[in-house]
């Protein structure tokens, strides 16, 4: 039955996207070509119809990020990597590639919390 409503759901979500929030962190190019490229080194592995990814996702937009998004439940390769990487399945999930290592950070609120503590203005 979940799985049927969060099929049921995605359109829902998908038009939400569409029409949600606008970035509201603003940053001169060169402050913001920094950012994309800090972001190169991030994942956020998720799925459209989870409500946790989508406060994730709007956190994203929110602070202009570009930040990979890899949807476990339509890529077999994303999910089995998530796994392997981070131990669990669970979604939302951020991937971090810092100094050389690789965090994987699980819960929507420490995503968004790291989020903001390490690009928001």
């Amino acid at each position: 039955m979940r799985p049927l409503i969060q099929t049921l759901l995605a359109p829902l979500t998908w038009v939400s996207r569409k029409l949600g929030p606008a970035p509201e962190v603003h940053r001169d190019a060169e402050t913001q070509a920094e950012v994309d490229r800090a972001c190169e080194a991030l994942a956020l592995y998720q799925f459209w119809s989870c409500p946790y990814c989508v406060r994730v996702r709007r956190e994203i937009t929110r602070l202009a990020l570009t930040i990979e998004i890899r949807d476990t439940r339509l890529d077999p390769e994303h999910r089995r990597a998530l796994l392997e990487g981070g131990g669990k399945a669970q979604v939302p999930c951020l991937r971090i590639e810092e100094s050389g290592e690789t965090r994987w950070l699980y819960e929507s609120s420490d995503i968004i919390g790291y989020l903001r503590r390490r690009f928001g203005e």
